[in-house]
């Protein structure tokens, strides 16, 4: 058995179940090896996809994901995806074979790449050590929750190694009986409970909080009159324990965008806090007197920039990683702990000194009804601008969230249309949704919904575009279409890169650049092998309704002709940090 082989097989042993990649003469073997033991490999149409998909799959399944490239400009073309994850500390180990001579056409400084992007550079030494390389890759993708770069020298590759078999299973004997797929938390064989989350470190015991900043916790907790809890990934995993705590002292609950759907079905959702919150979400949280982030940056766009927080406002954050806690914003209290175990010990010091349920805190009935009947952005009242053959975005969307079943997985592209489908669309829980926005890089939606859809097979997947990022992505659909994904893709079309034009077109400032003929994106799509509608008014919509009673054999494209006349609402806010 030779190097990349031991690779392969100790990732396989390991527990990764699915590659994405596509292949070169660099990773042949390698991908080869991985599918020879059994993991499922999915051949994506151009590196950036492979990688965003291998991304969104680790978000939504709970596991470590790996992507698979040719040396180089294999590499290269991955990088934009490759940064996204590792700016989400995205459990993912990439696979690159790698060159070491300078005058090699294929020679770039990968390690330099990958710590460019904030990625954890590794290299397979030698033939005697693979396993235990590849083993440290996995485990520091998994344990760290870190993107990581394998690379794999050509030079290496192919060399034998001596009792591969004995390699492997000294590889794999450090926690040997955790695997990378499964339920969220597991107890494994001792008594010590580890924490199974690509957000709070698969594999690694969960921390506990210390005893004094629990008991501030709690004291701050006791004497608030209108709490807000807002959990980020961080808190996924976590609902039963923060909505303990919440009824315990009458916390309102939010999200940040990527937490989406946490806490669908509580009367005290607010959905999510920043940007995209709803006017009575965006008064409720301003109001509170104490705020919580569980798992959460409380970044700019979480907290519209520190315009949610009130002047006189505590504010406390829970985080695994101390260098979180106040990195974006003072605080008053810094917790470091798993946020599961964190909140149940808040429930045990707290007793039963704050009652749960109506009058406790900040909730009230009269609140319950306020949140039942305000809080989705459908709920509040607007101006249809349909109208000269385009589509309001908030009109189609409300729409197609009536047309659409319930059991779905979102994935948002980048750009202006961005908050409609966000905001509009509601999903089941916290995995229906994926938000690959930490790059704010457009082009990436169309992948990230490949890796969600394969990640929720069980759920219709709806892909949310702009313009720009569809056709950025395009070469994807065919991935689509040749794993016969029944998707739903909506294309939102203004002709152009809707945030300049917004950003730059009132000041007066030339916009041929960043705007473009139309395109019939529908026979595009067509040409791809799917079905496809064009969308103008509602009317259009039927034919969305007739492919959701058909079979759904091909992936459903929605091109939109939405209306342009005004940046989305959130527009203006998000500029402020740039």
């Amino acid at each position: 058995m030779n190097v990349a082989e031991v690779v392969g097989r100790t990732l396989a042993s390991l527990g990764v179940d699915t590659a994405f990649g596509v292949v070169g003469s660099g990773n042949f073997h390698v991908t080869n090896a991985l599918v020879a033991h059994g993991v499922r490999y999915v051949a994506a149409r151009h590196e950036g996809g492979a990688a965003t998909m291998a991304d969104a799959y680790a978000r939504l399944s709970g596991g470590v994901a790996v992507l698979s490239v040719h040396q180089g400009p294999g590499l290269t073309n991955a990088m934009t995806g490759i940064a996204e994850a590792a700016k989400s500390r995205t459990p993912l180990v990439v696979l690159a074979g790698e060159v070491s001579e300078p005058r090699s056409n294929f020679f770039v400084d990968q390690t330099a790449l990958a710590e460019a992007v904030g990625a954890v550079p590794l290299r397979i030494g030698s033939a005697e050590t693979a396993a235990a390389d590849t083993a440290e890759a996995f485990r520091t993708a998994r344990d760290g929750r870190r993107t990581v770069l394998l690379n794999l020298p050509l030079q290496v590759q192919g060399l034998t190694v001596p009792a591969a078999g004995a390699q492997v299973a000294a590889a794999l004997a450090d926690g040997a009986d955790i695997e990378a797929g499964g339920a969220e938390r597991i107890v494994p064989t001792g008594a010590e409970e580890r924490v199974r989350s690509p957000e709070a470190g698969e594999g690694t015991p969960a921390p506990e909080p210390g005893d004094e900043e629990v008991a501030r916790l709690v004291e701050i907790l006791a004497a608030a009159r209108r709490p807000v809890f807002v959990a980020g990934r961080g808190a996924r995993g976590a609902r039963r324990e923060i909505e303990e705590l919440a009824g315990r002292t009458g916390a309102l609950l939010a999200t940040s965008a990527v937490a989406r759907g946490l806490f669908r079905g509580s009367p005290w959702d607010l959905d999510v806090s920043g940007g995209f919150a709803s006017p009575l979400t965006a008064e409720l949280i301003r109001d509170a007197d104490v705020l919580v982030g569980w798992g959460c940056a409380l970044n700019m766009w979480t907290m519209r920039h520190g315009t949610l927080i009130g002047r006189d406002t505590t504010v406390v954050q829970v985080d695994l990683d101390d260098a979180a806690l106040g990195a974006h914003r003072p605080i008053h209290l810094g917790v470091v702990g798993d946020v599961a175990r964190t909140a149940r010990a808040a429930v045990r010091l707290l007793g039963e000194s704050v009652p749960d349920g109506d009058g406790a805190g900040y909730r009230s009935t009269e609140l319950a009804a306020r949140i039942a009947g305000e809080n989705r952005w459908r709920d509040v009242p607007y101006v249809d601008e349909s109208g000269d053959g385009r589509i309001d975005p908030r009109t189609l969307t409300i729409e197609l969230d009536d047309l659409l079943p319930e059991e779905r997985v979102v994935s948002i592209d980048s750009g202006n249309f961005m908050g409609y489908p966000s905001m509009f669309l509601d999903v089941p829980d916290e995995r229906g949704f994926c938000f690959t926005q930490a790059f704010q890089s457009i082009g990436l939606g169309l992948a990230t919904a490949i890796g969600a859809a394969l990640a929720q097979p069980d759920r219709l997947p709806v892909a949310a575009l702009g313009d720009g990022g569809a056709l950025m992505g395009v070469a994807e659909l065919e991935t689509v279409v040749r794993l016969g994904l029944p998707m739903v893709i909506v294309v939102y079309d203004d002709d152009g890169y809707g945030a300049e034009v917004h950003h730059f077109g009132p000041d007066g400032h030339p916009l041929d650049t960043v705007t473009f003929p139309p395109a019939d994106i529908a026979a595009v799509a067509r040409g791809f092998g799917c079905e496809a509608v064009t969308v103008r008014d509602r009317a259009d919509l039927t034919a969305v309704a007739r492919w959701l009673e058909g079979a759904r054999d091909r992936p459903l494209m929605i091109h939109a002709r939405v209306s342009r006349a005004r940046g989305a609402w959130w527009l203006e806010e998000a500029f402020r940090g740039h």
